[in-house]
């Protein structure tokens, strides 16, 4: 087994971050890779013109490359913002307003994966109330990616680089995939699992892995540390990723890491050609 015998595809929004959004698609197919990733791309909006989803669209499918997942709007990310649907007010709102719109983009290339990044507990709030119109809105996210055959992710950041953000174990998102699925009767609520995140929170990953990979609906990687490529830390990520077949998961594995001082496409070098 080992890195070859995977399924990768390249976050957009972490690497060729050098290049214009629309030109990175074509740089991950020069690269060598046939699926794509994306944060929610427009930071400012959640509801960008038509034009700007067509435009995107064309330059994927120009490429010759997949969109295997997509974010939901999240606020400012990278930056501040953990995600927007716990946030009372104008973000929840816009997380709202962007539901349709990010399920329709994915529906209209085929992807079949849609993240929600819970956010940020705020100062003054209740912790309670956040929680519920967190739930109230990942109920709409899960009926609107069932709509368009797509499961909803649910994802687990880490305490030391998001220590506002309530979602930073592998149980507490699960236990939120697990309210979701109660909640919906769909169960198309999945756990989105990112090495880094988890390595960075200190779990035991191959006991994480062994606990959740069943309810794994897409996994993340980066080294730890200094959330680079596969090799520049001390995470035995080949072995992790091989734990992870054996355990039953045999989904697209996201390549979410920075490539340093170098331009994106020198950071593929621990990947052989053939197995991208």
């Amino acid at each position: 087994m080992g890195f070859a015998d995977q399924r990768f595809n390249v976050n957009l929004s972490i690497l060729f971050t050098e290049l214009p959004l629309l030109e990175r698609p074509a740089a991950a197919a020069t690269a060598g890779f046939t699926a794509v990733e994306l944060w929610w791309p427009w930071v400012d909006s959640a509801t960008p013109e038509q034009s700007e989803l067509d435009a995107l669209k064309k330059v994927i499918e120009d490429a010759g490359v997949r969109l295997t997942g997509l974010n939901f709007y999240a606020g400012q990310l990278p930056g501040p913002d953990r995600g927007a649907l716990s946030v009372p007010g104008e973000e929840s709102e816009k997380f709202r307003a962007n539901i349709d719109v990010a399920a329709d983009f994915a529906r209209s290339l085929g992807c079949k994966a849609l993240n929600a990044l819970y956010g940020n507990r705020v100062e003054g709030v209740d912790p309670a109330e956040q929680d519920a119109l967190a739930l109230e809105n990942l109920t709409l996210a899960a009926r609107a990616a069932d709509r368009i055959g797509a499961i909803l992710l649910i994802e687990a950041l880490n305490q030391p680089e998001s220590p506002k953000c309530p979602i930073v174990s592998a149980p507490k998102a699960v236990e939120i995939v697990d309210q979701v699925n109660a909640a919906t009767g769909l169960g198309n609520a999945k756990f989105l699992m990112d090495l880094y995140h988890l390595s960075m929170n200190g779990e035991d990953l191959p006991a994480v892995i062994d606990r959740y990979a069943a309810k794994t609906g897409h996994v993340q990687i980066a080294d730890n540390p200094g959330r680079g490529a596969p090799g520049t830390g001390s995470l035995p990520l080949e072995k992790l990723l091989d734990h992870l077949k054996k355990a039953g998961y045999g989904g697209w594995v996201g390549l979410e890491y920075k490539p340093g001082d170098r331009p994106s496409a020198e950071a593929f070098e621990w990947l052989p050609r053939a197995a991208r």
